[in-house]
C-alpha cells in the first residue's frame, strides 16, 4: 500500500490538488481571522463607534457580531463551492 501512495504523491495532478487545497485553506483562514481580528480590534479600541445606536437597542457592535456568523457561513459556502469545482474533480483522478 505504501508503494501505491508514494506513486500517487508524485503525480502532477496530485501536486496540483495539494497546491489548490493549500491556497484555499490560506485564503479562508486569512479571511476568517482577518475579519475576526478587525472585530476584536474595533471592540477594544473603537468603543464609541461600536456603541453607536443603529436602531432601537441595536448598536454597531451587535450588528458586526451577527455578521461574524454570516461571514462564517459565507466562507464555508465559498469553500464548498470552490472544492466542488476545483478540488473534487482532481481528488477522484488518482484512484
Amino acid at each position: 500500500m505504501a508503494g501505491r501512495a508514494a506513486s500517487v504523491a508524485g503525480q502532477d495532478r496530485f501536486l496540483l490538488l495539494r497546491r489548490r487545497f493549500r491556497r484555499a485553506v490560506v485564503v479562508v483562514t486569512a479571511g476568517f481571522l482577518g475579519w475576526y481580528l478587525v472585530f476584536v480590534g474595533l471592540a477594544a479600541f473603537a468603543r464609541g463607534f461600536m456603541g453607536r445606536t443603529v436602531a432601537g437597542n441595536v448598536n454597531v457592535a451587535l450588528l458586526l457580531g451577527l455578521l461574524q456568523f454570516v461571514s462564517t457561513f459565507g466562507l464555508t459556502w465559498g469553500y464548498l463551492a470552490y472544492a466542488r469545482r476545483r478540488l473534487d474533480p482532481l481528488a477522484g483522478e488518482p484512484r
